[in-house]
């Protein structure tokens, strides 16, 4: 605990592994705009104390938390309340602290992907065929942010379609999805083409049929890398696609929401990650 900062100034991401996190950076970048005074870092919890540590730092003051693999689930368990679109993703990646005791948490992951995308890069979703990879927790977050846009369908595809299934279940009342498996995609094109998967963390790519691309499709992945491009993208590249982006425009306006809900102020998000690209 850092006592130069003023109680109640006192924020983390907490994650395992968690010391590639970009975010102590970011928030740091944040409140230079508004000469506000907090504490930001980030701190790595093993992965069987979460409940625990998650109370320790309430005990010491903490007024927030960021939340990151592999805890977004246990996050939502343990809060006392949640919003709208943390209960849709049955997730939570920011946790607010209350006076009272309370712990409240909210899910910003879908909104910053959308803000990127369409506020960032100019990509359409309404009335766009989306494509979206992956089945797992980073993909839960986003699912209901993507569906309130109106996209024209948006299938789900995942390596066990099982899993793509049960998505599109627990999601019915959000709106429609087509679950299918890889190799099942066929020759469909999409508009958009979205990777949540964690393969690029095994130097990988989901085994897609390259027949998804369109003449003007558009490929983001979700995960980034500071010192180069992602597989994915890549991949992408490699196959025609005629836009690609990778996931730290998605990483600084979910963290810019984080930011807006502690703190009440919204953030200039672009000098921002103006200023991690310029470090590449």
């Amino acid at each position: 605990m850092n006592d130069s900062i003023p109680g109640g100034n006192l924020f983390a991401v907490v994650g395992n592994p968690i010391g590639h996190s970009l975010s102590p950076r970011i928030h740091q970048a944040f409140s230079e705009q508004f000469n506000l005074n907090i504490s930001y870092e980030a701190i790595e919890i093993p992965q069987d104390d979460f409940v625990t540590d998650l109370r320790g730092l309430q005990q010491l003051g903490y007024k927030g938390l960021n939340v990151t693999v592999p805890f977004k689930q246990q996050a939502a368990e343990v809060c006392d309340r949640k919003s709208p679109r943390a209960e849709d993703a049955s997730a939570v990646n920011t946790i607010i602290f209350s006076a009272n005791g309370e712990i409240a948490g909210d899910n910003t992951d879908g909104v910053g992907l959308t803000r990127d995308l369409v506020n960032n890069n100019s990509v359409l979703i309404k009335r766009r065929k989306i494509l979206l990879l992956g089945a797992g927790g980073a993909v839960r977050g986003v699912l209901p942010s993507i569906l309130a846009l109106s996209p024209a369908n948006l299938t789900l595809a995942n390596r066990t379609v099982e899993k793509a299934e049960k998505l599109a279940e627990d999601f019915e009342m959000v709106g429609d999805i087509i679950p299918s498996s890889f190799e099942e995609l066929g020759r469909d094109k999409f508009d958009l083409i979205i990777n949540g998967t964690s393969a690029g963390l095994k130097g990988e790519v989901p085994p897609i049929p390259a027949e998804v691309l369109g003449i003007n499709s558009v490929c983001y992945d979700m995960m980034y890398n500071l010192n180069n491009i992602t597989n994915f993208v890549q991949w992408a590249q490699n196959h025609g696609a005629s836009r690609t982006l990778d996931g730290l425009g998605m990483l600084v306006e979910q963290a810019a929401e984080s930011f807006f809900i502690w703190h009440g102020v919204r953030v200039n998000t672009a000098i921002v990650i103006a200023s991690l690209r310029s470090q590449r």
